[in-house]
C-alpha cells in the first residue's frame, strides 16, 4: 500500500447546506477542477432555484474557465481573503465535520475506496444528520410526520452504513 495524498473538490449550498461531492483525485489541475464544475452546474441548473453565488479560495487550480462555468449560468464568484479559513467557515465545518465523523475512523486506501465512503457519507449528511442551522432537521428534509399524541410506542428500523460508522432510523412498517 502506498500513502498518497488525495484531494477533495465539493460544493455546499449555504441556505440548505446540502453538499455535492464533485470528485476525488490525486493530482488536482485547473482541466479537473473544470470538469467536476461543469458536472455539478449540469446537476444544479435543472432545479428551480439557479445558483447567485460561487465562493471560492485564491487556488490556482480554480481557473477563468472555471468561474465561466457558473458566471454563464449567472452565478457571481466570490474569492474569499488570502489565509481566512473563516471567510468560508460553511465549507471548513463540513471538512470538520467529514474528517471528524468518518474519515478519522476509516483506512482509506485508494482514489475509488476513499470516492465511495465519502458518497454513502454525503448521502448520509445531506438525507439524515441534523444540522443546527436547519433546526434539527437534514438538508434535504424530512418526510412529514403527523403528530401521534396518545399512542403507543412505534417500533424503529436501524439501517448501519460503512461497517456501523453512520446509523440511520426509520420507522418500521
Amino acid at each position: 500500500m502506498w500513502f498518497q495524498r488525495l484531494y477533495v473538490l465539493f460544493f455546499i449550498e449555504i441556505a440548505s447546506r446540502r453538499v455535492h461531492l464533485a470528485g476525488c483525485t490525486s493530482q488536482p489541475n485547473g482541466e479537473w477542477v473544470t470538469q467536476q464544475a461543469r458536472q455539478v452546474a449540469w446537476t444544479v441548473a435543472e432545479r428551480a432555484d439557479p445558483v447567485r453565488f460561487l465562493i471560492r479560495d485564491h487556488d490556482r487550480k480554480f481557473t477563468d474557465s472555471f468561474d465561466a462555468v457558473f458566471q454563464t449560468q449567472g452565478a457571481r464568484t466570490i474569492r474569499t481573503p488570502i489565509q481566512v479559513p473563516e471567510a468560508n467557515g460553511i465549507a471548513e465545518r463540513f471538512v470538520r465535520t467529514v474528517r471528524s465523523e468518518c474519515l478519522d475512523w476509516l483506512l482509506i486506501v485508494n482514489r475509488r475506496r476513499l470516492e465511495r465512503t465519502l458518497t454513502v457519507f454525503v448521502d448520509h449528511y445531506n438525507g439524515y444528520r441534523p444540522h443546527r442551522s436547519l433546526d434539527l432537521a437534514p438538508p434535504n428534509g424530512r418526510p412529514a410526520i403527523e403528530n401521534w399524541a396518545g399512542t403507543r410506542p412505534m417500533a424503529v428500523k436501524r439501517r448501519d452504513h460503512l461497517g456501523g460508522l453512520l446509523h440511520e432510523y426509520e420507522r418500521a412498517a
